[in-house]
């Protein structure tokens, strides 16, 4: 009798070690399983950025001559690597930016999940930029804000028009409501404003989730 019982219990407790280390190896594999999810999602957004890029240089190279496109070759061998700033400097018709567009997301958490996305922005033909809150009802991001005007306006838009006087901005709101659901942004002239303006809605966001 007492050997029947020993059996039993043995076996329970082999069937709870066994449970225990398919757990871990779940929990392993659903670690792992987001954070190569993370990475994708990172490179398809630098491929977005690059293949932007690229469409750009194709249309240099298009509307050149042959021995035009290829001193434009050379040089990008010889330096190897191409600054999107460079685009600014070159003495080119905005005809030649149109179709471009750079687009950035922000998430609420790092896994970036498109319930989290807060929201999108649009550098579009290098010149114009677009704002877009997601659920704006729910952000609440108010131009009379103590937040918007410290982080965005003060932080962003006016160092960027100390340098730029043409720089201009407009807003639209959410349903006849002071909710600012887009932020649209013309005459740019840098890509490094389009990265300031990027970095102060990320704080503006994380600040007005924590207000909230």
């Amino acid at each position: 009798m007492s050997l029947k019982i020993y059996m039993k219990t043995s076996d329970h407790t082999n069937k709870e070690t066994e449970t225990e280390k398919l757990t871990q190896i779940l929990s392993m594999l659903q670690s792992l399983y987001y954070k190569k999810k993370d990475q994708l999602e990172e490179l398809q957004t630098e491929i977005s950025e690059i293949h932007t890029i690229l469409n750009y240089l194709n249309s240099i190279i298009t509307n050149k001559s042959f021995s035009s496109a290829d001193k434009l070759y050379s040089d990008l061998v010889k330096k190897e690597t191409i600054s999107v700033e460079d685009y600014f400097k070159e003495d080119i018709s905005e005809e030649k930016f149109k179709g471009t567009n750079i687009k950035r997301k922000i998430f609420s958490d790092e896994k970036q999940k498109e319930e989290d996305l807060l929201c999108i922005l649009n550098l579009y033909d290098f010149k114009k930029v677009e704002i877009k809150f997601m659920n704006p009802e729910i952000r609440a991001i108010r131009e009379t804000s103590e937040n918007f005007i410290n982080l965005f306006l003060r932080g962003a838009l006016i160092k960027i028009k100390e340098n730029n006087p043409n720089l201009s901005v407009s807003y639209s709101f959410f349903k006849n409501t002071d909710k600012i659901e887009y932020i649209h942004i013309s005459n740019l002239h840098s890509i490094n404003d389009y990265d300031l303006i990027t970095e102060k809605i990320r704080e503006l966001l994380a600040c007005e989730k924590i207000s909230n």
